[in-house]
């Protein structure tokens, strides 16, 4: 996206409130990957449109991103899986002190390992995938069938900054998870069963719909 267009549409997001922007300081501070802002406000105006009841995120970190959909959605439950210890306790606290514990319940375990455990929450009305880039093909393969029919899936970082896009041999020996990443949106956009477009803002994110079966011929 052209510099200007996106410096003047982050000018248009509205300003983080105290506790979401010590988060952001926070995340800087120790590295913690995070939402960008923009992509962020995207999902959360799709997330409240849609209105969905129940929520799976992949990849909770220090959970900014499930409290952000919890304080744009009210009346959302959502289960979100944090493989590291210390993320996710810092998480739990983050989440008790914004006294949202009744509606995010956070999961300590591997998304793929832990599957079994993680699929008895479900259905789910819409799933954010935001974990382990190398392996979001696999986490669609195995959450597919959780999801509602009317259901959609989101996932984060799918131009991975651009090298996604680069299929130069050098840069593709050099970044395996670039070339995952531009073999995951293929996979996204030839699938039999699902339609998905990818918004480029942020680091890319991709909105997966299935199909619609029938109509008239």
């Amino acid at each position: 996206m052209n510099d200007i267009i996106h410096d003047y549409l982050l000018k248009h997001i509205p300003k983080s409130t105290p506790f979401f922007e010590e988060l952001e300081v926070y995340a800087k501070e120790h590295e913690v990957p995070i939402m960008e802002p923009d992509s962020l406000h995207c999902l959360l105006q799709i997330l409240d449109i849609q209105k969905p009841e129940r929520i799976l995120e992949l990849g909770t970190a220090i959970g900014y991103s499930a409290l952000k959909m919890a304080d744009k959605l009210p009346k959302t439950e959502i289960i979100t899986v944090e493989r590291d210890e210390e993320r996710y306790k810092e998480a739990l606290h983050n989440i008790e002190r914004y006294g949202a514990s009744d509606r995010i319940k956070v999961l300590l375990t591997d998304a793929i390992e832990g599957s079994e455990e993680i699929l008895t929450y479900g259905p789910f009305d819409a799933i954010f995938i935001d974990a382990a880039k190398a392996q979001y093909e696999k986490f669609f393969h195995i959450y597919t069938d959780s999801l509602a029919p009317d259901g959609v899936i989101y996932s984060d970082n799918v131009l991975f900054k651009g090298l996604a896009l680069d299929m130069s041999p050098e840069k593709q020996r050099k970044l395996r998870v670039a070339r995952k990443m531009r073999h995951f949106n293929d996979f996204l956009v030839t699938h039999p069963d699902f339609d998905t477009t990818t918004i480029p803002l942020g680091d890319g994110l991709s909105i997966s719909k299935r199909k619609k079966t029938g109509g008239i011929s």
